[in-house]
C-alpha cells in the first residue's frame, strides 16, 4: 500500500504530525522502534520525570510545610518502590492514549527500525529481524534526541546514569552528583533531593542554565542553595572510578589547576542531548546534515532531498517537545498546500523545579547584545497577597518591552506554577501586544498572576503594590 506521508519517529512531534496529516485527509503510516510510543518524552523524559517531581514535591511538603499550617502528621515515610509505580501508571495512561488516537485517526503503526532508502521508500526492521519497505510519497524524519555522552565516562544506568537511568533508581543515593547544571539535571536532582540525597550540581560555565536571562538565573541558584544544592562552577568532571563501593569522582577547574575527588554513590550525566540520526540511512538518500549532526532543513521543513523532512530535536532549534510539536503541525499543513507557519520568537520553556522557571521571548542579556532599547519592569512575589498567604513567596516576574513601542519582547518569572502563567505572556506576545495591554487586562484577585499584571505596570514605574 502507498502512503502520502510516514513518519519516522512517534514522540511528540511525530505523533503530532501523523494525526494532524491524518486529518487533512491524508494515507499515513508511522514507525517506531520503541515497543510504546511517545518517544523519550513520555517514555524516559518530560512525564516520568514530571510524576517524580509531584510526588516528591508532595514528599517533602508533608514533612515541612503541614505543621506550618496547623495540620499536625507524623513524618512521611518513602515508599520508593509505589512511588515509582505511580509514574509507571501515569506513564501508560499517556501511552496508549496515543495508540488510541492512531486507531482514531487510522494510521498504520510499523513496529521495526525505520531506513530511509531513498524518496519515497522506507525499510522497516522489526525486531524479529523481519522486513518490509513502505511506499511513501513523503517522508517526515521526526527521529528525536539521544543523551550527550561525556568522553571517558560510561553510563551503565546503575550508578553512572542518564536522566533515564535516573528515573528508575532503586533506592535513595547518599550523594548524588549531577554532571551539568541544565534542565534535566536540576529537575532530576531536586526529585532525588527532596527524597533525601545530597545533591551536588558540577557546571563547566560560571553559572546555571545558560541562555537564561542573567538576574533569574542568579535567584535561581540562590533559591536552589537554600534548598541544600552544593555547586561547582567553573569546573568539569574528568573521571569517574567506579572500581569501589563508592564512586570516586574527579573534578577539576574548567580553567585548569589541581584536581580534587569526591565520592558519590550515583553520578548522573546530563550535559545535554544530541540529534538522533544515526542508522536512519540519511547518507545513503544523500540527505545533508549540519556540522553538529543536524538534519538541515529549508523555512519548509524540507531537507536538500525531495520529499524528505525533518522536525524537532533532529533540526535546529531548542530541544522541546512543544516545538517539535508546532513543527509537526506545520508540515503536515504545509504538505496539504496550507500556510503552515511557527512563531520561533514565542516558545515558552519551562524548569519544573520549585519554584518553577518559566520564560519566554528575549533575555535583557539578548536584547543588550542586539542593541535593542527596552523597559523593563518587575515585580516580586512577595508582594502578592496569594503568595504571602500560601507562604510561596519565593521569585518575581519580569516583562521587558521595547523601549518606542511598548511591545512586550521577553517575560521571565521564577516562582510557583510559572509554568502556568507564562502563557499569557505568550499569547500577548503572539498577537504583538504591549505591557500597557498586559497591565490593563483585568486579572482575577487573589491569584499569583496578578504578579504578571503587578510587572507589566512596573514597566512604566506605577505598580500598585509595591
Amino acid at each position: 500500500m502507498a502512503y502520502d506521508l510516514t513518519v519516522i519517529g512517534t514522540g511528540p512531534g511525530g505523533y503530532v504530525c501523523a494525526i494532524r496529516a491524518a486529518q487533512l485527509g491524508m494515507k499515513v503510516a508511522v514507525v517506531e522502534k520503541r515497543a510504546t510510543h511517545g518517544g523519550t518524552c513520555l517514555n524516559v523524559g518530560c512525564i516520568p520525570s514530571k510524576a517524580l517531581l509531584q510526588a516528591s514535591e508532595r514528599f517533602e511538603e508533608a514533612g515541612h510545610m503541614f505543621a506550618k499550617m496547623g495540620i499536625k502528621v507524623s513524618a512521611p515515610e518513602l515508599d520508593l518502590p509505589a512511588m515509582m509505580a505511580f509514574k509507571e501508571e501515569g506513564i501508560n495512561g499517556n501511552v496508549k492514549g496515543i495508540d488510541f488516537l492512531f486507531k482514531k485517526n487510522k494510521i498504520d503503526v510499523f513496529s521495526g527500525v525505520g531506513v530511509i532508502e531513498g524518496a519515497g521508500k522506507v525499510k522497516v526492521t522489526s525486531d524479529k529481524g523481519e522486513a518490509q519497505t513502505i511506499e511513501t510519497k513523503n517522508i517526515v524524519i521526526a527521529s528525536g534526541s539521544d543523551v550527550a555522552r561525556l568522553k571517558g565516562i560510561e553510563i551503565d544506568e546503575k550508578r553512572v546514569v542518564s536522566s533515564t537511568g535516573a528515573l528508575t533508581l532503586e533506592k535513595v543515593p547518599g550523594h548524588l552528583i549531577v554532571v551539568g547544571g541544565g534542565v534535566i539535571g536540576l529537575e532530576l536532582g531536586s526529585v532525588w533531593k527532596r527524597l533525601g540525597a545530597k545533591v551536588t550540581v558540577v557546571e563547566f560555565l560560571d553559572r546555571l542554565i545558560p541562555g537564561m536571562d542573567g538576574e533569574v538565573a542568579k535567584q535561581f541558584q540562590k533559591t536552589l542553595g537554600k534548598q541544600g544544592f552544593e555547586f561547582k562552577l567553573s569546573s568539569k568532571v574528568t573521571g569517574v572510578d567506579t572500581s569501589g563501593k563508592t564512586l570516586k569522582v574527579q573534578v577539576e577547574p574548567a580553567a585548569g589547576g589541581a584536581a580534587e575527588t569526591l565520592e558519590a554513590d550515583v553520578v548522573l550525566v546530563a550535559i545535554g542531548r544530541v540529534p538522533y540520526t544515526e542508522g536512519l540511512g540519511l547518507e545513503t538518500a544523500g540527505v545533508e546534515k549540519d556540522e553538529r549532526g543536524r538534519v538541515k532543513v529549508d523555512g519548509h521543513y524540507k531537507t536538500n532531498v525531495d520529499g524528505i523532512y525533518a522536525i524537532g530535536d533532529v533540526i535546529v532549534g531548542p530541544m522541546l517537545a512543544h516545538k517539535a510539536e508546532d513543527e509537526a503541525i506545520a508540515v503536515a499543513e504545509i504538505l496539504a498546500g496550507q500556510a503552515g507557519h511557527v512563531n520561533y520568537d514565542v516558545i515558552p520553556s519551562v524548569i519544573y523545579t520549585f519554584p518553577e522557571v518559566a520564560s519566554v521571548g528575549k533575555t535583557e542579556e539578548e536584547l543588550k547584545e542586539a542593541g535593542v532599547a527596552y523597559n523593563s519592569g518587575k515585580f516580586p512575589f512577595m508582594a502578592n497577597a496569594r503568595a504571602k498567604v500560601n507562604n510561596t513567596t519565593e521569585g518575581f516576574v519580569k516583562v521587558l518591552a521595547d523601549a518606542k513601542t511598548d511591545r512586550v519582547l521577553g517575560v521571565h518569572i521564577i516562582g510557583p506554577e510559572a509554568g502556568e502563567m507564562i502563557h499569557e505572556a505568550a499569547v500577548l506576545m503572539e498577537f504583538g501586544g504591549s505591557s500597557e495591554d498586559l497591565a490593563r487586562t483585568c486579572h482575577a484577585h487573589p491569584t499569583r498572576s496578578e504578579a504578571v499584571k503587578e510587572a507589566a505596570l512596573a514597566v512604566e514605574k506605577r505598580a500598585i503594590h509595591m
